[in-house]
């Protein structure tokens, strides 16, 4: 079967490996990697040094971010002069350098942030001003994600267009931009929708992180902010997931939107026998020893008269509303223990008749 084939056209010189040329390729791989590892552990330990003698940790934060990424592009460079004198090395590392390099470009800039933020944060947290904290921590956290978001999108589409595939469907929705720029911006509306809304919490600030609001009955602190929801966490540790949209589309309030410093109210509905003479001057006795009496305000005021009872407002003040919180609850327990002791007469007392009760 075999006898009409004629194998003395082939040439085994060609089917041989030239050790000599892989040799030589191993050779100046190896050593510019190396070379590039040692330049870099050099380089990173001087800027140690140089980041140990400053005074803030912010530039020991950003060099140890910064360490890995520039590793591995330290030894991409190194490839890259070793693929010049070698055409082995030029062979294989230029069929990955098209995706290498823009996933170590990608990757230092998505560091390059990371740090900065991580660094601004750190800043924020030493400030003595809560309201400037919060505020920096706010647009750090929006526009590092804004940021993040971008690069990851522009990393993987510079990689994916390396590929011919993807190249020609590139090439091919350009040429119908007009009905690929409807059919994306239809698709992408409600992302875009978030980004815009993530954009303007960040400039107009309606809230930050750590502000207590209260949006659609719930009330809590902000605990993130996300470009498309916002996470207020609750007094009993639950989260509510809210849209970012609705900060902007609804009225909410924000009890710590300049500072925490509030005045809360204690209502006491009473009847019109009582002293009202006597309950301030003991409200404002009590008010006067608690410790979260901030000494701004401790007012008691009559708001409504009506033919069977009163309503007395007692206003008192805190630095920060957990201390609010507090004391107004222990005002209305003293003021409630101090009425049955020495005005019973003022409490009310309602009287509830159950229909069909004795046989």
């Amino acid at each position: 079967m075999f006898s009409d084939l004629d194998f003395s056209e082939l040439d085994p010189s060609r089917y041989t490996i030239d050790w000599s040329a892989l040799a030589h390729a191993a050779i100046y791989g190896l050593g510019a990697v190396l070379l590039a590892v040692v330049l870099h552990r050099t380089v990173f330990a001087i800027a140690r040094r140089l980041a140990a003698r400053t005074e803030t940790e912010v530039d020991g934060m950003v060099v140890e971010q910064l360490r890995r990424p520039t590793r591995w592009a330290a030894i991409a460079i190194g490839l890259t002069l070793a693929a010049q004198g070698d055409a082995a090395i030029a062979a294989a590392w230029h069929s990955v350098a098209r995706f290498v390099v823009p996933a170590l470009v990608g990757w230092i800039a998505f560091t390059l942030v990371k740090a900065f933020a991580a660094a601004l944060e750190y800043r924020a947290e030493l400030s003595t001003d809560l309201a400037a904290a919060r505020s920096r921590r706010t647009r750090v956290a929006i526009l590092s994600r804004t940021a993040t978001f971008a690069i990851v999108f522009v990393t993987v589409g510079l990689m994916l267009f390396q590929l011919p595939g993807v190249s020609e469907v590139g090439a091919t929705l350009l040429a119908s931009a007009g009905l690929a720029a409807l059919a994306v911006g239809a698709a992408a509306q409600p992302a875009l929708k978030s980004l815009i809304a993530g954009l303007q919490m960040a400039i107009t600030e309606p809230l930050r992180l750590g502000d207590m609001v209260v949006i659609d009955g719930h009330t809590g602190r902000v605990e993130e902010i996300r470009m498309s929801f916002v996470v207020v966490r609750m007094w009993d540790e639950r989260a509510a997931i809210v849209p970012t949209s609705r900060f902007l589309d609804n009225t909410f309030e924000n009890w710590s939107r300049a500072s925490e410093v509030l005045t809360g109210p204690v209502f006491l509905h009473l009847a019109p026998e009582a002293q009202v003479g006597p309950i301030r001057g003991e409200f404002e006795r009590f008010v006067a020893e608690q410790p979260q009496w901030d000494r701004r305000t401790a007012s008691a005021l009559m708001t409504e008269a009506r033919a069977g009872s009163i309503e007395l407002r007692l206003a008192m003040s805190a630095a920060t509303i957990a201390e609010l919180f507090e004391l107004r609850c222990a005002v209305r327990e003293h003021m409630l223990d101090w009425l049955r002791r020495e005005q019973p007469e003022a409490l009310l007392h309602a009287a509830v008749a159950a229909d069909g009760g004795a046989a």
